[in-house]
C-alpha cells in the first residue's frame, strides 16, 4: 500500500482526551484509524506499516485507569515503528523523557536551566538521607507520573519519618522517585507552556493552593476542589466550572522563558508539549520542573486563549502527512 493511500494512526489510552483531535480529523475528511495503546499488539518482524505515520498520545498516567502496562509496551512499539521508517509524532526520544522525570532534569542541567533542588532514589530507605541534604517542605514525587499522581508533601522531618516507617511511601511502578524541594510560586500560580514543531504555541497560568498537584491541563479543574484522576479540563464547561481566578489564564512569558522553553521542546524532540515552570517566590529564580509530551490543550479555548490548537495541530499532521508521501530520492 502507498503512503498516499495509509491512514494516520492515532495511539492512545485515555477514552476522552482526544475526542477534539477525532473530531478535527473528521471534519477535514483525513483518514485516521485508532489504536488502543491499552490493548495492543505489534509484530516485531514486520517491514512496512499500515500507517503512514503514528501520532503517540500515550499518558503516563495510564497506571491511574489500570493500563500501566502499556507505558512499557510503548517504548517497544516506537521503536520498532521507528526502525521500519515510519514518522512517529513524539517518537522515542519524545517519550524516553515524557515517562522518567529524572530524566526531565538531566535534561534541564543540559541545558544550563534551574530546576527544584532535588535527589533521585530507587529504595525507600534512601528517601530520609536524601531529604537530609534538603530543605523543607519537600515533596516525593514517582518518577513515572501524570496529573499530579504519586506527589506527596512532607512539611516537616518528623513527618517524613513517620510516613516512612509505616510504609505509606509508594515509589510508583518503576520504583524510583525525586525527593525535590517544595517551592512556593509566586503569587500563586505556575505557568505551563505548549509547544508545537519546537515554536511555542500558547501559555497560561494555573493557579494553585500548593494543596494539590494537579497542575496537568486536562485536569486542571480538580485544583479548585478535590483532585481526580479522570477529571479533564476538556469537561470543564461542561461541568460548571470556567477557567479563570484560581483556575487558568492566558499568559504570555517573557521572551527568554519561551526561548528556553523551545529549546527544551527541540532538544527531548517533543513535536507537541508543554513544559512547566514558576517563580520562586523566595528566590525570584525560575524553575522548570515537568516537560510533557502529551499536550491536550485546554477546555473553551477560543475564549481564554483566542484559538483552537487542535486547528494547529491538526495543520501540523497534515503537513507531516505530506512529508512522507513525496517521493523518495533514488
Amino acid at each position: 500500500m502507498s503512503d498516499s493511500a495509509k491512514p494516520i494512526g492515532i495511539y492512545y489510552e485515555h477514552p476522552d482526551w482526544f475526542k477534539p483531535l477525532f473530531a478535527e480529523l473528521d471534519r477535514r475528511h483525513i483518514p485516521f484509524e485508532r489504536i488502543d495503546a491499552a490493548h495492543h499488539r505489534y509484530n516485531p518482524s514486520e517491514t512496512d506499516s499500515s500507517y503512514a505515520l503514528v501520532v503517540n498520545r500515550m499518558s503516563s498516567s495510564a497506571y491511574l485507569r489500570g493500563n500501566g502496562q502499556s507505558i512499557f509496551h510503548t517504548a517497544g512499539y516506537l521503536t520498532h515503528l521507528e526502525q521500519i521508517g515510519v514518522r512517529v509524532i513524539n517518537g522515542t526520544v519524545a517519550t524516553s523523557i515524557e515517562t522518567n522525570k529524572a530524566r526531565q532534569l538531566a535534561l534541564l542541567s543540559s541545558l544550563g536551566l534551574s530546576y527544584p533542588e532535588t535527589r533521585v532514589v530507587n529504595y525507600v530507605s534512601q528517601i530520609v538521607p536524601a531529604a537530609q541534604e534538603l530543605r523543607f517542605p519537600l515533596v516525593v514525587k514517582v518518577n513515572i507520573g501524570g496529573a499530579g499522581a504519586g506527589i506527596v508533601r512532607f512539611n516537616t522531618p518528623e513527618g517524613l519519618q513517620a510516613a516512612v516507617n509505616a510504609d505509606q511511601i509508594d515509589l510508583g511502578i518503576d520504583q524510583t522517585a525525586l525527593v525535590q524541594e517544595y517551592v512556593q510560586p509566586r503569587n500563586g500560580y505556575i505557568v505551563r507552556i505548549e509547544t508545537l514543531n519546537g515554536r511555542f504555541l500558547y501559555a497560561m497560568k494555573v493557579f494553585t493552593t500548593g494543596e494539590s498537584f494537579n497542575l496537568c491541563p486536562a485536569e486542571i479543574c480538580a485544583i479548585l476542589e478535590e483532585p481526580t484522576a479522570d477529571f479533564c479540563l476538556t469537561e470543564a464547561p461542561k461541568k460548571g466550572i470556567q477557567p479563570g481566578r484560581r483556575a487558568v489564564e492566558a499568559y504570555t512569558p517573557p521572551l527568554e522563558i519561551i526561548s528556553a522553553v523551545e529549546r527544551i521542546a527541540r532538544t527531548a524532540k517533543i513535536d507537541v508539549g508543554g513544559v512547566e515552570y514558576l517563580v520562586d517566590d523566595r528566590t525570584d529564580d525560575v524553575l522548570f520542573y515537568d516537560i510533557n509530551a502529551l499536550s491536550n490543550f485546554i477546555a473553551d479555548a477560543v475564549n481564554v486563549i483566542g484559538f483552537d490548537p487542535y486547528i494547529r495541530f491538526v495543520d501540523y499532521l497534515e503537513q507531516q502527512l505530506q512529508k512522507t508521501q513525496r517521493p523518495q530520492p533514488v
